[in-house]
C-alpha cells in the first residue's frame, strides 16, 4: 500500500471511509480482493509471492493495512511486511498485545507503517520510531513517511474526504484514486531516491514502466457495523483489469452465560 486516506468517526461520513492505492511492480504475482480461507469472514487481496496482504478486514471488525517507509536507508528483512496484516486480522491478539509484538519483532521486517485495530478503535505503529498512536476522529493520511505527513499525494486524496458531505460511491472513489497529477518540484519530499523517482512516485495514481498502481480500494463501515470493501485492479500501464465488491455483516457478539 502506498497511499491511504481515511475519514474516521466524522459527522459527515460516519464511522469509517477509507480510500487507498496499492503500488507495486507489475510483475509481482497478486490475487485480487477475495474471501480468505480462514475460520472467520475475512476479505482482502493477497500477495502470491509471500502469502501476505496489504489490507484485510473481517466480520469481527478486525482491520489492518501496511505501507512501507521510504527514507533512503538500506533495507534488509527476513520476513514480509504483509505477514503482519494477516497475523493481526486472522488472529486473536488484542490490539495492545499485538503492539507489544510489533515493538519486539519490528527489526525482522523492512521498515513499515501499520494501521490496525478494530474498525472503531484504530492505531498506527511506525517501525522506525516504534511509536504507537491511537487515531483521533477526523481525516487522516498515510503514505511512506508516517501518519499525517502532508505529502502532496496524501493531501490531494484527503481533500476529497474533507469536503465530502455524503458517502462516496465506487465511481467517486475510483475517480479520486485515478488522479495522475504529479507534485511540483517544491512539493516533493526528499526520501533519498533522487528527484526523478520522487516525481514519478508523487501522484495519487502511479503509472510507470515496470512499477505502478496495481489496485484502488474503497472501504466503508456503516453505523451498525456493516462493511463494504471494493477494489479495482490494474495491469501494465495502469490498464483496469477488473472490479470486485464484497460486504460483511458484523459477527454476533456471543451471549455471556452467568
Amino acid at each position: 500500500m502506498c497511499v491511504i486516506a481515511l475519514a474516521y468517526k466524522t459527522p459527515a461520513l460516519g464511522p469509517l471511509v477509507l480510500v487507498a492505492n496499492r503500488d507495486e511492480t507489475y510483475a509481482r504475482a497478486t490475487a485480487p480482493l477475495d474471501r480468505w480461507p480462514t475460520g472467520t469472514e475475512t476479505i482482502g487481496g493477497r500477495d502470491d509471492v509471500s502469502g501476505g496482504s496489504w489490507l484485510l478486514v473481517d466480520a469481527r471488525g478486525r482491520f489492518a493495512a501496511v505501507t512501507n517507509i521510504r527514507d533512503g536507508r538500506p533495507v534488509q528483512a527476513a520476513r514480509s511486511r504483509g505477514e503482519l496484516v494477516v497475523r493481526f486480522v486472522t488472529g486473536d491478539a488484542s490490539t495492545l498485545d499485538f503492539a507489544r509484538t510489533l515493538a519486539a519483532e519490528h527489526d525482522q521486517y523492512a521498515p513499515f507503517n501499520l494501521l490496525f485495530g478494530q474498525v472503531d478503535d484504530l492505531f498506527h505503529f511506525h517501525s522506525r520510531t516504534q511509536r504507537l498512536t491511537r487515531l483521533t476522529p477526523g481525516v487522516h493520511t498515510l503514505s511512506n513517511a508516517t501518519l499525517d505527513t502532508p505529502w502532496f499525494k496524501s493531501e490531494r486524496l484527503a481533500g476529497h474526504l474533507r469536503t465530502a458531505r455524503r458517502l462516496p460511491g465506487e465511481r467517486d472513489a475510483y475517480d479520486w484514486l485515478a488522479d495522475p497529477t504529479p507534485a511540483a518540484p517544491e512539493q516533493l519530499p526528499n526520501t533519498g531516491v533522487g528527484l526523478a523517482l520522487e516525481k514519478m512516485l508523487s501522484p495519487v495514481f502511479i503509472r510507470g514502466r515496470d512499477y505502478g498502481t496495481r489496485a484502488s480500494m474503497l472501504l466503508t463501515v456503516s453505523t451498525r457495523g456493516d462493511i463494504l470493501f471494493c477494489e479495482r485492479s490494474y495491469g501494465l500501464a495502469g490498464r483496469p483489469i477488473g472490479d470486485r465488491r464484497f460486504s460483511l455483516r458484523p459477527a454476533p457478539v456471543p451471549r455471556r452465560i452467568p
